[in-house]
């Protein structure tokens, strides 16, 4: 069998996108479509369409909303590699960024002038993104010159907001009721952390805390992936993540270290000096050093900056203002917060960059098909 897919770049992420009307609405029957696709169950996917990295293995299902004011709900997929499953509890605004311009593309959401607004509603969590999307000339594009950190290749200009993004999953900015604290991982000395819900919940370490920088390169990120889990898998039942007697995953909460800005070299061999930013910030992604940093953790980096007591805001000397210029591996990202009442967000934008990279029919194994299920 065949399914019709659309793969995009959105920001530093690929994403097959996937119109809802062609795929099962049972999840059961969708996760055994997607392993199949993607070919989940090998560590490499070289059987299937799936990127072999936690960046480039993840899917959306997408259709038109029926909630008033939301033109698409999109249902997103970060596909296991090697593992033979599919993580549903997230959120990606990299692919948000990708849904869209595929929604204008497609014709989902019609072209108004140079600025075309799409609203869209990620079902998994809840949490409602606002979209404009480069249409200059009354037009769609397919090519730009956006660029964003991580990639020189440029792309359509994307203006990502985050409506409200405090809460979502946990029920709360800080689950907890404290903007830092000292957690025991293992029998290690405490570290202090700050367990934020913005964007996604996210459990941030104070890198001098844990005798690390916050600058740390992938290579080294890559041998603390073992702590850091652990650290994930602390905080997960804190933060209301983990049921009693339930298995701790690799999804959420998002973890990663934050320190003071220091002078660093990025992926693409760019140096960045200690005064082009605010604060150092270096993410997993499920078990892997993230290579810039997930839009929605970036979200909740921004949001804890605005905290007095936080570990974003000892990183910074202080609370932040309107903009965060965060420091990731692959360069320098500045998220805007605006609309803040008693400390809180309600609206959270970065700039972003998308392209549509083809239109396919993906060829599925029967064993991965609703028929063969």
């Amino acid at each position: 069998m065949y399914i019709p897919a659309t793969l995009v770049r959105g920001g530093t992420s690929k994403c097959w996108l996937f119109n809802q009307v062609e795929v099962p609405a049972d999840r059961g029957d969708l996760e055994r479509l997607l392993v199949a696709a993607y070919g989940a169950a090998d560590p490499v996917e070289l059987d299937g369409v799936g990127g072999a990295t936690p960046t480039t293995s993840k899917a959306a299902v997408v259709g038109a909303s029926p909630q008033p004011g939301v033109d698409v709900d999109y249902l997103f997929a970060q596909v296991g590699i090697g593992t033979g499953s599919v993580e549903w509890t997230s959120n990606c605004g990299n692919c948000a960024t990708g849904v869209a311009l595929y929604a204008v593309t497609k014709g989902m959401v019609p072209v108004t002038g140079d600025r075309t607004r799409v609203v869209m509603r990620n079902t998994n969590t809840g949490a409602v993104l606002e979209g404009i999307v480069d249409t200059t000339g009354g037009v769609v594009h397919h090519f730009g010159r956006q660029t964003v950190p991580g990639t020189r290749a440029g792309g359509v200009a994307v203006g990502l907001a985050f409506r409200d993004p405090a809460g979502g999953t946990t029920g709360s900015l800080l689950p907890t009721g404290r903007a830092a604290q000292d957690l025991r991982v293992g029998s290690a000395e405490p570290v202090r952390v700050s367990m934020v819900t913005a964007g996604a919940p996210v459990v941030l370490v104070d890198a001098a805390s844990a005798g690390r920088t916050g600058a740390e390169s992938l290579e080294r990120m890559s041998a603390d992936v073992p702590w850091l889990r652990t650290v994930r898998h602390t905080a997960a039942p804190l933060m209301g993540l983990l049921r009693p007697g339930g298995e701790p995953g690799d999804a959420v909460p998002k973890v990663g270290l934050v320190g003071p800005p220091v002078p660093y070299t990025t992926t693409l061999g760019e140096p960045i000096g200690a005064e082009d930013y605010d604060v150092s910030v270096r993410m997993l992604s499920m078990n892997a050093p993230h290579p810039a940093i997930g839009l929605t953790s970036a979200v909740a980096v921004a949001a804890a900056g605005l905290l007095e007591g936080s570990v974003v805001s000892r990183a910074t000397g202080g609370p932040a203002g309107e903009w965060l210029r965060l420091g990731t591996p692959a360069g320098v990202l500045a998220v805007r917060c605006t609309d803040v009442r008693n400390g809180l967000p309600h609206r959270v934008t970065v700039q972003r960059a998308a392209r549509l990279l083809a239109d396919a029919r993906i060829y599925v194994p029967e064993a991965g098909s609703p028929r063969a299920a």
